[in-house]
Order: C-alpha cells, then structure tokens, then sequence
C-alpha cells in the first residue's frame, strides 16, 4: 500500500504533523495569500478577486471578502457563487471548508476545522487532525459567529451573532446561542412578510 504523505493524512481527517516539509511550504504560500490581500485597496476588487481565485480550491461567481482575512493554506477553501464575507474573518482550512451559493458572513466569523488530540501526552507530540465543515446556500452566518470542525450547516439557515456552532443545523432554520440551538423552524409566513416588505420598498422606488 502507497505510503500516504502528512497533506494527505491532514486532508483525509487523520492524525498527522503540521511541521512536515509539504505542509510548511503550502501555509507559507498560504500566509503569502493572507498578507498580500489584505494589504490591498480599498477599491482594488481586480486585484483581490485575482489572489482568491489563485488561492482557493474553487471559487463561483461574484465573490467578494473583505480584508484582513486570515487562513491557514487558503487550498483547502471551496466557494460557491454570490459569497459575502465581511471584515476578519477567519479560515482555519487544514480540512476542506465549501460553502454554497448565497452565503454571507458578518464580521470576524472564524471556522476551525483544526483539533488536537485530548491526551496531552500525545498532543505535545505535534500530532493533530482536522475535520471538515460544508455550509449549503442562502446561508447568513452572523458577525463572530465560530463554527468548529465536523459541522454541516443545511440550506436557508441564519445563525445569530456571536453563536458557536458545534453540532450540524438542518436546513431552514434559526439558530443561535452558546452552543448554537435551533430557535425555530423558517416558515412560510417568514416568506410572506419579506416579500412584502420587499415589495412596498420597489413600489416606493417607482414613485420616487
């Protein structure tokens, strides 16, 4: 069996270490990244969107993030179309981190998918792991919200400011809170008086 290298043990979820060769050269481009975007313009959106689309694994369209932004290698990121991230957020992507389409995050939202062992013994080692998070679309993700490792967040979610999101959210839902807990399911009624409102708005602009 072919010997897995230290990127591929870290991508996969298994223990491996953080100072191997491959990975130090791959967080350092990535901290190269982190610090040539955020020390762009205010209005070099050309320039920004370029270092994304050079860095990240995937990126759809019209996206736009805020600096300072802060990754570990930036590869590991994968966005969908219309994605909004505003000032500082955070990306600790030793594990893929997708998001959809339609996301937006307030400021400073941070996600973890790096974790160490609980055993200090085997933690002074160097040995650590990450896992994962997929969030799907039309997703608001409130200003300093965390979400750690492992997590899904389902379609249509809003998560309230300052919330740690630890377990999966499904689709459809409201959810915040220390750890984050569904407040209550979106419903029709939620639509209904959006677009009402939307729609008194347009009907104002027309006259205007």
């Amino acid at each position: 069996m072919k010997k897995k290298s230290e990127r591929e043990r870290m991508l996969a979820g298994e223990l491996y270490i953080a100072n191997d060769e491959e990975l130090k050269k791959l967080y350092e481009t990535g901290q190269n990244f982190r610090y040539a975007f955020s020390l762009t313009h205010p209005n070099d959106y050309v320039k920004r969107e370029q270092l994304i689309r050079s860095m990240f694994g995937s990126v759809g369209k019209n996206v736009t993030i805020q600096p300072p932004i802060y990754v570990d290698y930036g590869s590991n990121i994968y966005v969908g179309d219309n994605f909004y991230a505003n000032y500082d957020c955070i990306f600790l992507d030793v594990c893929e981190i997708k998001i959809g389409d339609n996301v937006m995050f307030g400021p400073r939202v941070a996600i973890y998918t790096a974790e160490h062992p609980l055993d200090p013994t085997i933690r002074n080692t160097n040995l650590e792991f990450g896992r994962p998070v997929t969030i799907g679309n039309n997703v608001w993700v409130g200003g300093s919200v965390t979400i750690l490792g492992g997590v899904t967040i389902g379609d249509n979610v809003v998560v309230g400011a300052g919330s740690l999101v630890n377990k999966d959210l499904p689709s459809n839902v409201i959810a915040a809170g220390n750890p984050a807990r569904i407040i209550r399911t979106l419903s029709k009624e939620d639509k209904i008086y959006w677009e009402d409102l939307a729609k008194q708005y347009w009907n104002q602009k027309i006259k205007e």
